[in-house]
């Protein structure tokens, strides 16, 4: 580790391996705070909130269980290790049971200890960020759209103010890009919030059918028409209709949909009579409506009255590290879906996604984190978990950059898998002897561990 890794509060009686232990620990970038008694322990914990707790069963003037007793009261959430030369079975569940995330004990294997710390830490991480997701998620001023980039805090103010009005709204975006999540927003957050909900996806409906679906018909209106039939305008009629994909309606029905903004009315098929509905329209589109005008494929007077509130969606790759949130969010969804327990994204993978630009946007985001989570069979998913595509880097049909000498820049290794592949050589070479691995490396054999550590870290998560 080349940064601080956190806090760590270390109570042991024992001055020789408390020592050893707190040296070790530091060498890997934690901060440590000692403690030699449950009293000490206690105040400490008191006074401040640590990464980590790592604490020994038998102490001068108590248990180590009721250090445990204090920080689930005081500071729940924080991992605690209990570590003892006494260990037995009913400790080790006694403690399980009270709140410990581990048990190990004496003696006591540094490599070991340092690895169980770092994925305590990573896993305690993890659920911060997913708390802090779902707190987000459950906001009222967030509408339970995931992200904190600029370009969503600027969509965010814009629902607010075109909730306010009765008009229609267009939303524009990328496929993928949220466009229905920002259309239940709106009406979430407008007068028509606990009335219905509808969204019809105009792709998905036969031209023919189009009319009948939307304003209903009468009986005997056409062969099959065997009783009359509300259409989703009446349906939704107090509460909002959201026409998805509406630069695929045809003009014959476009000029009807004008008719109903401008008078509020509809006119079932088969029926002589006009009939009230009281419904706001939302239109969804990823294509330039503006064109299709220009083209003759949309209507200008229906353009110009949708277009005068509208919304633009963001592309995922123009919200900054909204991805990572986003990742996280769906990662969460999908180990809920599976049954399974805690799942976590290695460094690796969350920079692969990074620098990924999604094309598809969340919606290929949330596809491939459900891949993932479906081919990971560990508790970390790696890079190869995740689809082609991502792995490479590569956007749509755009090929890498050559790089000189033929390769390209993606084909590139990292300088860690450099360094890892490296040391595995001169282990090979040297038929796993640290001392004189770490002789040929030119480092010392505490950096050696380190390196074989993380390395056995990630080949096992």
């Amino acid at each position: 580790m080349t940064k601080t890794a956190g806090t760590i509060l270390l109570v042991e009686d024992d001055q020789s391996l408390g020592q050893l232990l707190a040296e070790e620990l530091e060498m890997d970038g934690y901060i440590m705070h000692r403690a030699g008694t449950v009293g000490e322990a206690c105040q400490q914990l008191r006074d401040q909130r640590p990464s980590l707790i790592v604490s020994d069963l038998r102490l001068p003037d108590g248990h180590g269980m009721q250090v445990l007793a204090f920080q689930q009261a005081e500071h729940p959430g924080i991992p605690f290790i209990v570590i003892t030369a006494f260990g037995t079975v009913d400790q080790a569940v006694e403690a399980l049971k009270a709140g410990a995330d581990d048990f190990l004990t004496k003696p006591l294997s540094t490599d070991h200890l340092r690895l169980k710390i770092k994925r305590l830490l990573a896993q305690a991480d993890i659920n911060r960020q997913l708390a802090e997701i779902q707190a987000s998620q459950h906001s009222d001023n967030n509408f339970g759209l995931v992200g904190d980039s600029p370009a969503m805090a600027r969509l965010r103010a814009e629902i607010r103010q075109v909730a306010r009005s009765q008009a229609a709204v267009l939303i524009n975006g990328e496929s993928g890009t949220g466009k229905e999540l920002v259309a239940r927003a709106v009406h979430q957050q407008s007068e028509r919030d606990g009335q219905s909900f509808l969204a019809v996806n105009c792709a998905g409906i036969p031209p023919d059918l189009m009319e009948s679906e939307f304003f209903g018909h009468e009986a005997g209106a056409f062969t099959g028409a065997r009783q009359a039939r509300k259409g989703l305008f009446a349906e939704a009629s107090g509460g909002t209709l959201l026409l998805d994909e509406i630069g695929e309606m045809p003009l014959a029905l476009q000029a009807k949909l004008l008719r109903v903004l401008q008078e509020g009315s509809i006119k079932p098929v088969g029926s002589d009579h006009e009939e009230p509905v009281d419904v706001r329209i939302l239109a969804a589109t990823h294509v330039d409506l503006m064109k299709a005008v220009e083209q003759g494929d949309f209507r200008e007077d229906l353009y110009y009255r949708l277009e005068t509130l509208s919304l633009n969606v963001p592309p995922l790759r123009e919200r900054g590290e909204d991805v990572e949130l986003l990742a996280m969010h769906f990662l969460k969804e999908a180990c809920r879906r599976h049954n399974r327990g805690f799942i976590k994204l290695s460094d690796v993978s969350l920079s692969v996604i990074g620098d990924y630009p999604f094309p598809g946007n969340v919606r290929e985001l949330s596809s491939a984190i459900e891949r993932a989570v479906t081919f990971c069979e560990g508790d970390t998913i790696q890079p190869e978990h995740l689809p082609e595509r991502i792995r490479k880097r590569q956007s749509g049909t755009s090929q890498p950059t050559p790089a000189p000498g033929g390769t390209h820049l993606s084909e590139w290794p990292t300088l860690e898998s450099v360094q890892q592949d490296y040391v595995r050589r001169v282990m090979a070479a040297v038929d796993g002897n640290k001392r004189r691995a770490a002789q040929i490396l030119g480092v010392n054999r505490r950096t050696l561990y380190r390196w074989l550590d993380a390395e056995a870290g990630q080949s096992n998560a």
